[in-house]
């Protein structure tokens, strides 16, 4: 009963993974996200924007699942301290919030969306194309089902996104960075600097004594924390993906080839053409037209004349299926190239259409394709068994069974972990191998406990059952434990040290008339080069350390950094400055003109929703805040 309340209360989660999973609704900035918002939360509130409240339960699942989503994003799963580190916990708090104030607007303006509309965006989305690349109804209720939806309210969750584009799509209108700042920025990206330097190791740090018995306890009774024994969590998961029940899933050669036939055109490369189309009031305008095309004058001139844009008269070279106009596209695809057809009755009037350059298609053969098309087979079959194999794993559950037991009975494979730490690694410091890339399992985990019946986590168009078996607690280690270790650390700090004293000394030399070279002669070391680099630059045998020390030098200036760990520093002077003219017509500063654009129109946007919040009033419960993103932990 009461997994089955949790369940149904968590359907908006299936939004997110949606988002990024499927691509249904993806969008450049953050606040065209899809955090549903719901109302009458009331005590448990821990945001109120406006008339709207924003339950706890509700914002933890939020957080958990954007979490998850960087950690399939990094590899590896990103504990809850790493997320507050790095403003994680405020920047998603900051998200919703925006989401629900533009909702809110909205309503304010009286904005609305219709059913068609929302419905046309749905045939047209790929995420719900069936095998034979067109709208499939069963793989679209399938999927929405998945993520807890009704068809209903997942039309009302589209509407709500396309409003908010709506809005911000407005206020960001005719917002364009200036040429000086452009300019600016182009030159500090492209501005090039080259080096000398000499890199110091262990070599030039000279002979390291052991420490004393007392002067290593004296170093590890100062720095124990460093050496503490992790927390350990023993924990058991079982993942059911679509991915992984179609490795069981064996596709016939009959059915693959049905398929195959269904899809050859989309499997293999379409013809494409060179089009170009002209829109005119009416046949008689486009047939006088065409006769003077026909005559000897260019198509394009005709349509300069008539004060048309060539941008979009010219459709570039485009597949049949990417032209929007059925008519528009059966007259160009019937064309010879370098022809233009009579008049054509398209959608949006009477057009005449020209062909240039033809590409000819290409259609695979059934060998070619034939792994692909049974995988793909395979993976929508396994669509249909997990949401099976989910039902009966929640039925499971809910008859008291563990993960390990129910997922046994149903034929499935559990995975055990007898010790992991919050980094997800086991205790001799090797990362745990048998989690799946992505998977954020560890730290879900660690903000479980024993005994605690946990909600599947979503996971690459399937879910992850898992328990906690045990907990190890932190611990402060002896000396004796980790002595090995903490002789390392403070060998590694000596060297440190003393490379440290060396590169500050040879800096002042240098200042004093001394060159590199010589300095460098007498520590034993050789002098390196590295030309023309920019900022962004990776250079192979370089730290990147002394790349930014590079940029915060004059030219001439010598300046000293730390390596690659704590057992090597770098010396180096700074030997040419270039700053590149600007060439406002490249490409790369076209690419920079549309990222400023970008995040000007983010700013835009997220200065309207700061004044929206203002305005309707926001309110925030920081204790309920502090307890889902584990502050109070």
């Amino acid at each position: 009963m009461l997994r089955g309340m949790r369940k149904a209360s968590s359907n908006w989660l299936g939004k997110i993974v949606m988002a990024t999973v499927m691509g249904v609704l993806i969008v450049s900035f953050a606040v065209w996200g899809i955090a549903d918002i719901f109302k009458g939360f009331g005590q448990s509130s821990l945001a109120k924007i406006g008339k709207t409240e924003i339950s706890t339960d509700q914002f933890r699942q939020i957080y958990t699942e954007k979490l998850q989503q960087l950690g399939r994003s990094f590899g590896r799963p990103l504990t809850s301290e790493q997320a507050r580190a790095f403003g994680l916990d405020r920047q998603v708090l900051q998200q919703t919030i925006a989401e629900a104030a533009l909702d809110e607007e909205a309503r304010r303006m009286g904005l609305a969306q219709s059913q068609e509309e929302a419905m046309r965006q749905i045939y047209s989305d790929p995420s719900f194309a069936g095998l034979g690349g067109k709208f499939d109804p069963a793989r679209f209720q399938a999927a929405i089902r998945q993520f807890g939806y009704t068809e209903q309210r997942y039309l009302a969750e589209r509407r709500r996104v396309g409003l908010r584009r709506q809005i911000a799509g407005t206020v960001s209108a005719g917002v364009e960075p200036p040429k000086v700042m452009i300019e600016a920025l182009a030159r500090f990206q492209n501005e090039q600097r080259s080096i000398e330097y000499v890199k110091l190791d262990a070599a030039q740090a000279g002979t390291i004594d052991p420490p004393s018995p007392e002067a290593l306890a004296a170093y590890f009774e100062d720095r124990k924390t460093q050496f503490r024994a992790p927390e350990y969590r023993k924990l058991s998961f079982v993942v059911i993906s679509p991915e992984e029940i179609g490795k069981w899933t064996e596709v016939s050669d009959e059915d693959a080839k049905k398929v195959f036939e269904q899809r050859r055109d989309q499997l293999g490369t379409p013809e494409k053409r060179e089009v170009s189309q002209m829109f005119f009031p009416n046949e008689g305008e486009a047939q006088a037209a065409r006769s003077r095309i026909t005559s000897g004058t260019p198509f394009d001139d005709v349509a300069k004349e008539r004060n048309l844009n060539l941008a979009d008269v010219d459709l570039g070279m485009i597949a049949k299926s990417a032209i929007i106009d059925p008519a528009i596209a059966d007259a160009a695809f019937s064309l010879a190239s370098g022809e233009v057809s009579q008049p054509v009755q398209g959608r949006f009037g009477v057009a005449l259409v020209k062909v240039g350059k033809i590409e000819p298609g290409v259609t695979p053969t059934y060998e070619s394709v034939a792994g692909q098309v049974k995988k793909e087979i395979a993976t929508e079959r396994a669509r249909a068994k997990v949401n099976e194999i989910q039902n009966k794993m929640e039925d499971e559950r809910s008859g008291g069974a563990n993960v390990v037991e129910a997922s046994q009975k149903l034929g499935l494979t559990p995975v055990t972990i007898e010790a992991v730490d919050r980094s997800g690694r086991t205790p001799d410091g090797q990362p745990v191998a048998n989690i799946p890339r992505g998977l954020d399992v560890v730290s879900q985990a660690f903000n479980s406990d024993v005994g605690v019946d946990n909600e599947p986590i979503q996971f690459a168009g399937g879910y992850v059952w898992y328990d906690v078996l045990g907990v190890t607690p932190s611990r402060e280690r002896s000396l004796d434990e980790v002595r090995s270790q903490v002789e390392a650390k403070w060998r590694e700090d000596q060297i440190s040290s003393k490379l440290r004293a060396k590169a500050t000394e040879m800096v002042q030399k240098i200042e004093q008339g001394s060159s590199l070279a010589a300095e460098a002669a007498a520590a034993g070391a050789k002098v390196e080069t590295a030309t023309g680099f920019r900022r962004d630059a990776s250079l192979s045998g370089v730290p990147s350390a002394a790349i930014t020390a590079a940029f915060r030098t004059p030219k001439d200036g010598v300046t000293q950094t730390p390596g690659a760990g704590g057992s090597e520093w770098i010396v180096l002077r700074v030997t040419g400055v270039t700053v590149p003219p600007v060439d406002m017509a490249s490409e790369e500063l076209k690419k920079l003109k549309d990222t400023l654009q970008r995040g000007l129109t983010d700013e835009q946007v997220a200065q309207y929703v700061t004044k929206i919040e203002s305005e309707i009033g926001t309110s925030i419960n920081q204790a309920a805040f502090a307890q889902v993103t584990g502050a109070n932990n």
